[in-house]
């Protein structure tokens, strides 16, 4: 009896909880069709027609189509900088043994425990005495250092488990040590690389302070500058449809991701926590 009490009172709170998650982005979703007027009548009714204005006014007249694909690159340019990086340095760190390998390890958990607002004022000098100020080779490449430490603390843990007779069969088998690590050790580490991938993603997508600080030009402002700078243009103009209509182009990928994903983050997740 106490444990069906309890696991009723459970599955009440995670459904209460559940609901107040999906509900804003519902009433978000909805609320992207209708016209500000619509709004200002009724904020919780349906919209009584259903058109893409919203988005289309967003995607041209605020631009938010260029900030979407400027986004995309930077986003995945900086998933295969990190990833290919960083799995290297796990695989290196996880599997050969050098002086100092240790030390490396830990310096690079360190990075873990560094706030990012601590190293601002020093970046933006850095990257304007490399002349990579104000472009997007120079956030990219920020992007990807920042990550790196959480990429090598999680893939290093996954290659330590990965038989070392695996690579000895590939040693005899005549693999040289990249085709060891790219065409043997690396897809089986799949699961942590996919779940290093989508985290990382979702970050870099969502991501504003570093953008702000390393970005000036309009024409390179990536989702999360566009949709501030659409913010207070729209306040000010009072069309929230459109305002609403950025912020659910905004969300979109990164829900997409998790609904499509969800299975492989998990398992990731999972896997190295079994493993770890």
């Amino acid at each position: 009896m106490l444990d069906l009490l309890r696991k009723t009172v459970t599955q009440v709170i995670f459904t209460v909880y559940g609901a107040i998650v999906v509900f804003p982005m519902v009433w978000l979703g909805y609320t992207s069709f209708k016209t500000t007027e619509e709004l200002f009548a009724d904020a919780w009714s349906l919209p009584e027609i259903w058109s893409l204005a919203n988005f289309i006014e967003a995607w041209n007249e605020a631009q938010i189509g260029d900030f979407f694909w400027n986004s995309i690159f930077v986003t995945v340019s900086t998933l295969i900088l990190q990833l290919f990086l960083g799995s290297m340095a796990s695989y290196s760190l996880a599997k050969y043994e050098f002086r100092g390998s240790n030390l490396i390890y830990y310096a690079f958990l360190a990075g873990l425990m560094f706030p990012i607002f601590l190293g601002l004022v020093p970046l933006f000098f850095l990257m304007k005495s490399l002349h990579l100020l104000n472009s997007h080779l120079g956030l990219i490449l920020v992007y990807a250092a920042f990550g790196l430490p959480f990429t090598i603390f999680v893939l290093t843990a996954f290659f330590r488990t990965i038989p070392t007779t695996i690579m000895e069969a590939g040693i005899m088998d005549g693999c040289s040590h990249f085709k060891l690590y790219w065409s043997v050790m690396l897809p089986l580490a799949k699961p942590g690389i996919v779940t290093v991938g989508i985290f990382t993603f979702i970050s870099i997508w969502n991501e504003y302070i570093l953008a702000l600080i390393l970005l000036s030009s309009s024409h390179l402002r990536t989702l999360p500058l566009g949709i501030a700078v659409l913010q207070f243009v729209q306040f000010y103009e009072v069309d929230f449809g459109t305002l609403f209509a950025g912020l659910v182009i905004v969300m979109l990928p990164t829900l997409l991701c998790y609904v499509i994903l969800q299975n492989q983050i998990t398992k990731g997740i999972t896997v190295g926590a079994v493993k770890g």
